[in-house]
């Protein structure tokens, strides 16, 4: 696109901006004698807690990198690492006393250095850039997120899946009631920060005819576009898998869901299926 230099540009002037200004560039973040990864790993441990493995997903480290970085806090005393009980082939990771204080400085300085840095602009210029760094927070999210073929009947697809069933027994006006699902054909989690934040699957249901099932996309994501990206995913997943039509069901409930599938091309036709939750059906020819 003509605006990608620009756009890139603007993104990388700022990241030079605010990775001085809060200190990333020094040997020791915040005054507390560690980089900023090692602070960074100290924040994820505390506030989350996690396995070895979880930790090293949503950091997006490489694993003889994050070994090393929990060997030197194990070293100061601030981490223990050890089997997880419930799962002993799993790692897990957690506070000392001692890291459970540093983390608390952590936090302390790094809302202190926030507040030093708006300090200087009035009530609404801190309102536009809470606004405008939001909306940046959630496109860089966007636009970096993970889109993984997963076993369909495996645990990232179920973890997925209960966020999916949720939403729809919050929504629907006599709740949801999954029964006992079967897995599609395919499956497709989009992971940010080792968590799930939208999912799909795909199921032939006739010859050449694929449908799209179970496809949620958590709702402090929408409006980034991630909903219409894991659409065109699925398409093309049910167009390399030799599919030339592709339809879905929905609730008439699910607005936002309904105006996606018509700006993508979607037409409505006729019921399809026996979904008793189901009240409006699409249908789009692949290309």
């Amino acid at each position: 696109m003509s605006t990608t230099p620009e756009v890139a540009g603007v993104l990388r002037r700022f990241n030079r901006t605010y990775t001085q200004r809060i200190g990333a560039l020094d040997e020791s973040f915040l005054g507390l004698g560690l980089p900023l990864s090692s602070a960074r790993l100290v924040f994820e441990i505390g506030v989350d807690g996690a396995g070895v493995g979880d930790l090293r997903s949503r950091l997006g480290l490489d694993s003889g990198y994050l070994s090393r970085l929990l060997r030197t806090l194990e070293s100061r005393g601030l981490v223990t690492v050890g089997p997880d009980p419930a799962d002993g082939r799993r790692r897990t990771a957690s506070l000392t006393p001692s890291g459970g204080r540093l983390l608390e400085r952590l936090e302390q300085r790094s809302d202190d250095l926030a507040h030093r840095l708006v300090a200087p602009l009035t009530e609404r210029q801190r309102a536009r850039l809470a606004e405008a760094l939001g909306t940046a927070d959630l496109l860089v999210r966007a636009a970096t997120v993970s889109l993984d073929a997963v076993d369909p009947a495996g645990r990232r697809a179920a973890a997925a899946m209960e966020h999916y069933f949720a939403e729809l027994d919050r929504r629907f006006p006599g709740g949801f009631d999954p029964g006992e699902p079967t897995p599609p054909d395919s499956f497709t989690v989009a992971t940010s920060d080792g968590r799930p934040v939208a999912c799909g699957g795909v199921q032939q249901i006739g010859a050449g005819v694929a449908e799209v099932k179970r496809m949620w996309v958590d709702p402090e994501w929408r409006g980034a576009g991630l909903g219409s990206r894991l659409l065109r995913h699925l398409e093309g997943v049910a167009a390399d898998a030799g599919h030339l039509v592709v339809r879905l069901d929905t609730n008439g409930t699910l607005s936002e869901a309904i105006a996606m599938y018509e700006r993508a091309g979607y037409t409505a036709i006729e019921r399809y299926n026996d979904n008793p939750y189901a009240e409006l059906f699409f249908e789009k020819a692949l290309d």
